[in-house]
């Protein structure tokens, strides 16, 4: 485990951690820009984020919530991650493989009009993904979908916590997070 922990740090502050002065989604300004799809959807990067998030999964959120059904998030940086997890299941054997959705920010306006798509339906319970999370504004309008359907979230999945007030926003809603990673145990500070 703490070698592809390792590992995976080490592409995260390789291929999408950047400082410098950044606008982020969330419109604060910081010290730190991190594009964490850059690792996931590097092959490398999400063969470790599928192992480690499923690990994670397995061991952490399966026995507080063994209904979990599905994972899945606001695309696109929820995207690689939910998919590498459940794919990780099914390769793993799991005795419940994740099947995995993805969230539209606005509904189809064609087709059946959706903002789930894959494999979810009302009454799932699931785990919401995000990759990185500062305010927790996405994760939260993620989750807001996620109930309008409903779904009921069990916890959250994160590859990077900020540490800058959105995993608390998130847990007030009742909704446990589970970062990968941190900016403190990322970058040490």
């Amino acid at each position: 485990m703490s070698e592809q922990y390792d590992h995976l740090k080490s592409i995260l502050l390789e291929k999408s951690v950047r400082t410098g002065t950044f606008t982020l989604a969330s419109g604060k300004v910081s010290d730190l820009y991190v594009d964490c799809r850059m690792t996931a959807l590097d092959p490398v990067g999400a063969t470790l984020v599928g192992a480690l998030g499923w690990k994670l999964v397995k061991e952490d959120i399966l026995p507080r919530f063994p209904e979990v059904a599905a994972i899945g998030g606001m695309t696109m940086g929820a995207d690689p991650i939910s998919l590498a997890v459940g794919m990780t299941s099914a390769l793993e054997g799991a005795e419940k493989t994740l099947q995995v959705f993805t969230v539209r920010k606005e509904p189809k306006d064609h087709g059946r009009g959706r903002r789930i798509e894959g494999n979810f339906q009302a009454g799932d319970t699931v785990v919401v993904v995000d990759d990185v999370i500062t305010t927790g504004g996405s994760t939260l309008k993620a989750i807001d979908a996620i109930e309008a359907e409903g779904g009921r979230v069990a916890a959250a999945l994160v590859l990077l916590d900020r540490e800058e007030g959105g995993r608390q926003a998130i847990e007030e809603r009742g909704i446990p997070v589970y970062p990968l990673y941190t900016r403190t145990s990322l970058l040490g500070h």
